[in-house]
């Protein structure tokens, strides 16, 4: 965890410079009136929630005896991936200020379980964690800055990062899925209507 917070620190920083040179460069008024179109908190959690029932279906289908199972000695197996990706949503969001439920420790988490029950636990709970979280933001609260991660770093950046983490995350699950033979759930779904739809 402390090298993902690294990492997520590093990539605000980053975030932070390109922003502040757009901001440089763009005009200082603007003409457009316009309402916002895009809504990123109501968008984050639509995202988040739909990785997070890809991640709970998925580890529902992986046998438990492949849940040990990773591609390489140096690479998180099946169920530490699953485990990254819920404790993520709590050492991300500490940032931000949130506190994580009482003995989470991120640095024991990935490795605190094997028990399939136990992962799609984790995933539900760390999920509800991150909606109740998000959803406690006012729209202000997205721009409120975070000058620790970058200067021009903001709350709706950290959320931005969780996003996308958590959509890379759910790509590596699959492809493992993939390597040992497992095809998501939400693919079978969508084989099955399609054959239906063939017969009629």
């Amino acid at each position: 965890m402390k090298s993902t917070v690294l990492s997520l620190i590093c990539m605000l920083s980053a975030v932070g410079g390109i922003t502040s040179t757009t901001r440089a460069q763009a005009p200082q008024t603007s003409t457009d009136t316009t309402a916002p179109s895009y809504d990123m908190k109501a968008q984050a959690l639509l995202d988040l929630q739909a990785v997070n029932k890809k991640c709970a279906d998925l580890a529902q289908v992986v046998p438990s005896d492949k849940l040990t199972w990773r591609p390489s000695a140096d690479s998180r197996s099946f169920a530490e991936v699953f485990l990254h990706v819920a404790g993520e949503r709590y050492g991300i969001l500490s940032m931000m200020g949130a506190t994580p439920p009482e003995g989470f420790k991120a640095k024991e988490f990935e490795k605190s379980t094997t028990d399939k029950d136990r992962i799609v636990e984790d995933l539900n709970q760390s999920w509800d964690f991150a909606n109740k979280a998000i959803n406690g933001m006012s729209n202000a609260d997205f721009a409120k800055l975070l000058p620790k991660l970058g200067p021009q770093a903001n709350e709706g950046d950290v959320v931005y990062i969780l996003v996308a983490d958590a959509h890379e995350h759910l790509g590596q699950l699959i492809a493992y899925a993939r390597q040992n033979g497992i095809v998501p759930p939400w693919t079978v779904a969508m084989q099955k209507k399609k054959a239906a739809a063939q017969t009629k």
